[in-house]
């Protein structure tokens, strides 16, 4: 923790001490707070040379960008490192000259949200709390409550009644007191901040808490290491609430400020159509404006982004676009992906792809560029959307009645 020097709010610009609890308190909910640290110190540790020598292959490999103490007891689940693989098929499908895909799906709980939450939990130890809480349309929640589970801390989870069956039955396995609020997710992440604040509960909510984006941003530490430090050209991400693509921007720009990497990638932050306010301001350049989402990609279905702010600038720092994708782009990208690169992924990360591909059709992402396509979740998180993207399996009798008409219909057999 001494080699933080801040918590600086992204609205007034006012830097605190880490005494500070979640947001600004001149600016209120409002004010983000984002960490800042001595780069200079870490980049006297932190070189290619260290990190090669490194035996942690996960993201507490980059500790010393990282919000805990250098002696905190983390969670022994796995989280990050996750591969990071070339995709031809895919790649000339979409239109690009390389891509990657980074499956965070093989992460422990099954998503990328697992970065944050294993922060979540150590800063709940760290703080002397028992009970850590958040409001989550799935993804959050589970890898929430799984990161507690590991570490013997309680979880109270808040769901609106949208949220998939199957990360509501991961979140029942891991022990977590489950709230299903028969409402929007923004009415259960008022309620789970209000029962935070009456019985003291650590809250993991990225939308206020300033430390799990520090969690997200290892997706972009991994993706400059895992290419031996040459940026790609782009980097996709799915847009939610919004912290996920600052943290993964403030890690390639972490990268460069402490010289391991020459130039950083410009950043895509895809939406989908029925749920794109940060998309909105960053075109217009104006303050937020509320929305109600409509879409089957629940885990960035999100009409009110607390970290819009963060979000728009990570993107505009990075020379970035922003585009929108409908939900049938989104399970037809769903559909590709698996069938050209072998992995599943759920519908906020096949959002990323789909996004690339129109990025590439709209001319704003070059034919011969390399990009990078950041998969978020895995499918099995949302069984019901995949089905709906690929329709049911063919029924034949035990006696394999019809099953040569359907070999051919299918080109398995001529």
């Amino acid at each position: 923790m001494g080699l933080i020097t801040g918590l600086r709010c992204v609205f007034c610009g006012r830097l605190y001490s880490t005494r500070v609890a979640y947001t600004c308190p001149q600016c209120g909910v409002t004010g983000i707070l984002d960490v800042e640290y001595d780069y200079r110190t870490i980049a006297r540790v932190l070189t290619r040379r260290s990190l090669a020598a490194r035996r942690e292959f996960s993201h507490w490999r980059y500790r010393e960008l990282m919000p805990v103490r250098a002696d905190a007891t983390v969670p022994d689940v796995a989280v990050g490192w996750t591969p990071l693989t070339v995709a031809p098929a895919l790649g000339r499908h979409i239109g690009v000259g390389k891509l990657f895909l980074k499956d965070d799906g093989r992460n422990a709980t099954g998503s990328l949200k697992d970065r944050a939450s294993s922060v979540g939990v150590v800063k709940a130890r760290e703080k002397r709390k028992t009970i850590i809480a958040c409001a989550s349309t799935g993804n959050a929640a589970s890898s929430c409550a799984g990161m507690a589970a590991s570490m013997g801390i309680r979880s109270v989870i808040f769901v609106p009644e949208r949220a998939p069956e199957p990360k509501v039955t991961q979140l029942l396995i891991f022990g977590a007191t489950v709230l299903r609020v028969q409402g929007s997710y923004e009415q259960a992440f008022q309620l789970c901040q209000k029962s935070c604040e009456r019985w003291g509960w650590y809250n993991r909510n990225s939308a206020i808490n300033p430390y799990l984006v520090e969690g997200k941003k290892t997706a972009g530490l991994e993706i400059g290491e895992q290419l031996t430090w040459q940026a790609p050209d782009w980097v996709a991400v799915s847009v939610g609430d919004g912290c996920t693509i600052a943290g993964v921007w403030k890690g390639f720009r972490e990268l460069r400020t402490l010289g391991l990497m020459e130039r950083a990638p410009r950043i895509l932050g895809v939406q989908a159509a029925g749920a794109a306010p940060v998309t909105a301001c960053f075109e217009s350049g104006g303050p937020l404006e509320v929305v109600e989402p409509h879409t089957i990609a629940d885990s960035i279905a999100v009409g009110v982004p607390r970290n819009w702010k963060k979000a728009v600038m990570a993107v505009k720092e990075a020379g970035g676009a922003m585009i929108n994708v409908s939900d049938d782009e989104i399970l037809d990208a769903m559909r590709y992906t698996g069938r050209l690169a072998g992995i599943f992924a759920e519908p906020a990360a096949a959002t990323a792809v789909a996004g690339l591909r129109r990025a590439v059709a709209e001319g704003i992402v070059g034919r011969r560029s390399t990009a990078v396509a950041l998969i978020t979740g895995n499918g099995l998180k949302d069984v019901q959307s995949a089905r709906a993207a690929v329709g049911a399996p063919f029924e034949v009798s035990p006696e394999g009645s019809g099953l040569e008409e359907i070999l051919r219909q299918r080109k398995v057999i001529d």
